[in-house]
């Protein structure tokens, strides 16, 4: 603005480089769009959303449950390599030298009931269908087919198993439903966990930073005590006062998890709690409750988010590794480590069987280190640019 003859006038700019262009954004505007340009933590988010979907959505979409069995499709793999069966149809060998009608499309149909078998010529006859039988031979491995003249059958093709997307187990289950229903324990176990912990440590951190001196040594010697207790006794000491399943492993976790996310809040604590705000804060005589509420917890927020998003993954694989020796959910249930624990029998046979949950833990591992990594650089001032 400048004057002329006692009047203002608005200046205007010539030229495009002189124009200031910026828009204002609020600090959740603007640690979404940080996050949002970081392609591992956008990656991370998609694979977690994804993942929840599967565990929520899923099993109301596949027509199993996690613990219907049918032990004569046991160990199908989701690919099978199948002969051409007399009528058009094709036939599937299992690990277990049994014959599986497959049709056209894919779809299982029964399981050959087993007729005349020499076990001296290796030599197994299946009826089939009419008078036509199918004869199984195992005199060399692997196992061929033979039709009724004794005509040897060559392998047809490699074809997906439309029945059992991705398979089933050693007792005939749905491994599609089971991975469903796992993932489902799985994060529903690590949520919790997180939740509880991060409200206990929030509170416990906050509360010993804030008071410091003779109260803060005390407080932070119990953590230092229960962090010296492994985990797995902890458990174990646990599932002897509780019965097996999902209550004793989310207690377990529960009340030790939070020692972490004490520490870390502890630290914000001690360093924000002489800044100008929160001594104006008690000037005007605000509680020690709402000084920890109003302003000290909520500007420590993007620590505890962090730690938060890398506790998830942690409590994930620790149920999974309690599940997979025996001390973590009870069978029939179905999660991850459990699946892990039962594939170990079959691992050299049917090694899909362990891969697949093993799969599903690598990558709610990854997805959540990978959002936490990037609300760790979305949430510090210093890299806004």
């Amino acid at each position: 603005m400048i004057q002329t003859e006692n009047k203002w006038e608005r200046i205007t700019l010539e030229g495009e480089a002189d124009r200031l262009y910026s828009k204002p954004r609020s600090f959740a505007e603007d640690v979404w769009f940080r996050f949002r340009h970081k392609p591992t933590a956008l990656l991370g988010l998609v694979i977690i959303v994804i993942l929840l979907f599967f565990a929520i959505a899923g099993p109301y979409l596949t027509p199993y449950g996690y613990d219907d069995q049918n032990t004569k499709m046991a160990n199908i793999p989701p690919v099978m390599e199948v002969f051409p069966a007399p009528d058009g149809e094709y036939l599937y060998i299992t690990k277990a030298l049994k014959l599986i009608e497959v049709d056209k499309d894919g779809n299982l149909v029964r399981s050959l009931k087993k007729g005349k078998d020499n076990s001296k010529e290796k030599i197994t006859v299946f009826p089939y269908k009419d008078d036509m039988t199918v004869t199984l031979d195992y005199t060399v491995m692997p196992a061929t087919v033979r039709d009724s003249d004794g005509n040897r059958i060559e392998k047809g093709k490699k074809i997906w198993n439309h029945t059992y997307l991705l398979g089933t187990d050693h007792l005939g289950r749905d491994i599609l439903s089971r991975l469903m229903y796992g993932t489902r324990i799985s994060l529903l176990v690590a949520f919790i966990a997180a939740a509880v912990n991060m409200v206990i440590g929030i509170f416990y951190g906050g509360i010993s930073g804030y008071l410091g001196g003779q109260t803060d040594a005390v407080m932070m010697r119990i953590v230092d005590i229960i962090s010296t207790i492994p985990l797995t006794l902890y458990v174990i000491l646990i599932k002897v006062c509780l019965d097996d399943g999902f209550l004793s492993i989310v207690i377990a976790l529960s009340s030790v998890y939070w020692v972490d996310m004490a520490r870390v809040v502890r630290g914000q604590v001690l360093s924000l709690k002489n800044q100008e705000f929160v001594m104006a804060a008690r000037t005007i005589g605000s509680s020690t409750l709402a000084i920890l509420t109003n302003h000290l917890i909520p500007n420590a927020m993007g620590p505890i988010l962090v730690t938060v998003t890398m506790l998830i993954p942690s409590a994930i694989f620790m149920e999974a590794f309690m599940s997979f020796i025996g001390i973590g959910i009870a069978p029939p249930l179905a999660s991850l480590g459990t699946m892990c624990n039962d594939a170990t029998e079959a691992l050299r046979t049917n090694p899909y069987q362990l891969f697949l949950p093993a799969l599903v833990i690598c990558l709610i591992m990854f997805a959540f280190n990978f959002v936490g990594d990037g609300l760790r650089d979305a949430l510090d001032p210093k890299l806004k640019k």
